[in-house]
């Protein structure tokens, strides 16, 4: 068989650096039409912003309502092959970005940095907002009501472990709105700064943590002393410090804190998911796919079929109930309130006839809020 001339070789090697040199001078162009649009956008933001008054402050620029309708508009258009979530992160990266051209929100949540609750605010917000870690659910709710922040992030439930039940009873004593939910798919790595799994003498986490990866820290570390601490940062920041220590986290604390991941996603079921609530001290108007909190009690709790009177009109308007706690009410004992999430808006007919035929006869009504549903 004849052999390739050198120049044939060479001609056919040029071939594919020349078709991959087109391509990229292609993704040039994408890039820079990508910019132009962009900061088209941005200065159509600052045109939406003329229109208000700069002495509303920052909350007067920031709709979580028309937000989550243009995140749904997102992910409806997406044909791929990028994933939803993140297409509907790039986009709301941009809104934030946007946003802060007018001012930067701020929003409180429950600390310290490195948390799950921290990763909810960047998730929600975006990472053009100032936030504010906080020692405390008590201090995100005080700084909002304040006006020192203009919303604030708490963890409400787990798919795993249930409800957080200080965040509730925080609602009994606040004027503060619901204004968003965030559903944060949560995975917990082992981490330290030790080499081995072997090494390790104790484990600190926060108890939501620990009993979220109870089977798999039965199976491998049996024998080893588990700490409670008031968060993941706080234990990362021990295995930091401490010879001897490891932590359960998220991948953020090991970044944060310098830590090398041991064992990764050791949480003991796939779907583990915690849901927070973003408080405000406004209602919102609609958006088209919401959610409905309410805070009710009756009467008399003991009394034969008290509770089936009370929520009865939710069946009778085919408003669907998605969720139901009961909580000690703080004014005598044996006295319950119940929080009551129902799918739709307030404003929306069929619930608002349900919601003023509950108020009748309920000894305690009150709309928590009306918000978006979590868009992913």
């Amino acid at each position: 068989m004849p052999r390739k001339s050198s120049r044939s070789r060479s001609r056919s090697s040029a071939r594919p650096d020349a078709a991959l040199s087109a391509v990229r001078e292609r993704i040039d162009a994408v890039d820079e039409r990508i910019q132009r649009l962009l900061n088209e956008r941005a200065q159509l933001a600052r045109r939406v912003g003329a229109a208000k008054s700069r002495a509303l402050g920052a909350t007067a620029f920031y709709r979580p309502e028309r937000e989550a309708q243009v995140l749904r508009a997102v992910r409806a258009r997406n044909r791929g092959p990028l994933r939803d979530e993140d297409v509907v992160r790039l986009f709301r990266e941009i809104m934030s970005a946007c946003l802060a051209q007018q001012e930067p929100l701020k929003v409180a949540y429950l600390g310290p940095e490195a948390t799950f609750s921290q990763t909810a605010v960047l998730t929600h917000f975006g990472h053009s907002v100032r936030a504010l870690p906080l020692a405390s659910i008590d201090e995100v709710f005080h700084e909002v009501e304040s006006g020192a922040a203009d919303f604030g992030v708490v963890p409400i439930e787990n798919s795993t472990e249930g409800t957080v039940n200080h965040t509730l009873d925080r609602f009994l004593a606040s004027s503060l709105k619901i204004c968003g939910e965030v559903e944060l798919r949560i995975h917990h790595h082992l981490m330290g700064s030790m080499n081995a799994v072997g090494r390790i003498l104790r484990v600190c986490a926060h108890p939501q943590s620990l009993a979220q990866c109870r089977i798999w820290l039965q199976e491998h570390l049996p024998q080893i002393e588990l700490i409670p601490v008031a968060s993941n940062a706080e234990g990362a920041r021990r295995a930091r410090d401490e010879r001897g220590t490891a932590a359960i986290a998220g991948q953020t604390a090991a970044e944060v804190y310098g830590l090398k991941v041991l064992a990764a996603q050791i949480e003991d079921r796939a779907d583990n998911t915690t849901r927070f609530l973003v408080l405000g001290r406004s209602l919102l108007a609609p958006s088209g796919q919401d959610r409905t909190t309410l805070l009710v009690s009756v009467g008399h709790t003991d009394a034969p079929g008290a509770l089936y009177r009370l929520l009865e009109p939710l069946a009778r308007h085919r408003v669907s109930m998605t969720r139901i706690e009961s909580r000690p009410s703080h004014r005598r004992k044996w006295d319950y309130v119940f929080f009551i999430d129902v799918d739709g808006h307030a404003e929306e007919p069929h619930v608002a006839r349900a919601l003023a035929s509950l108020k009748r006869r309920a000894s305690l009504f009150r709309l928590l809020g009306s918000y978006p549903r979590a868009v992913l």
